[in-house]
């Protein structure tokens, strides 16, 4: 049905893997792949196998819980798009609704990864991850403008005064400096 690879940690990994829970949901302990050091993985890649034929309107959704933490959607694939490599923004543990720090006496909870069949038209974007980078990039970009403009701000009452020509001084100065160092936005993208 379906495969996982975690880059420079493991070798293809298939369905048997994962614990089965009913037909469209598996489950993978993190603690008998890689103990308390979950939070290391930062990355999973998952494709769907030649032999597994998923319905058009439905994707294999990847989730991940950290102990105590309720589970978050990562990404998915799709016949459409049969492979993808998902970031692992890992949860702070116990954050979230429930806060369960055992399971059953003393045992602590372990990290897990879950994939389920869901339907497509029922999931956020694909790429969380790129949705992600993409905010971060504009919220950096936003940052570095208001402070552009801060810092040639003037008070009348209760307003600040610009300048009007500032988005002019401002993009003019902010594209020059990405035309001299091309290392320059990538900072803004982290």
């Amino acid at each position: 049905m379906f495969g996982v690879v975690f880059p420079n940690r493991s070798f293809p990994m298939d369905i048997s893997t994962f614990s089965q829970i009913d037909t469209f949901h598996w489950i993978l302990d993190m603690n008998t792949f890689v103990g308390e050091a979950y939070d290391q993985v930062r990355e999973l890649c998952i494709f769907l196998l030649n032999s597994f034929t998923l319905p058009a309107d439905k994707a294999l959704a990847v989730y991940i819980q950290s102990p105590g933490s309720p589970f978050l959607f990562c990404g998915a694939v799709t016949l459409s798009r049969p492979s993808a490599v998902l970031s692992l923004p890992w949860p702070e543990p116990g954050s979230g609704g429930e806060m369960r720090l055992t399971a059953s006496g003393d045992a602590p909870l372990s990290a897990k990864i879950g994939v389920s069949v869901e339907d497509l038209a029922a999931l956020p974007s694909l790429d969380v991850a790129a949705e992600k980078r993409i905010e971060r990039l504009a919220m950096k970009v936003g940052e570095n403008l208001f402070n552009f403009m801060q810092s040639f701000c003037g008070v009348d009452g209760s307003k600040l005064v610009v300048p009007m020509d500032i988005l002019d001084r401002w993009f003019k100065k902010f594209s020059e400096r990405a035309k001299r160092d091309p290392e320059y936005l990538k900072g803004f993208a982290l």
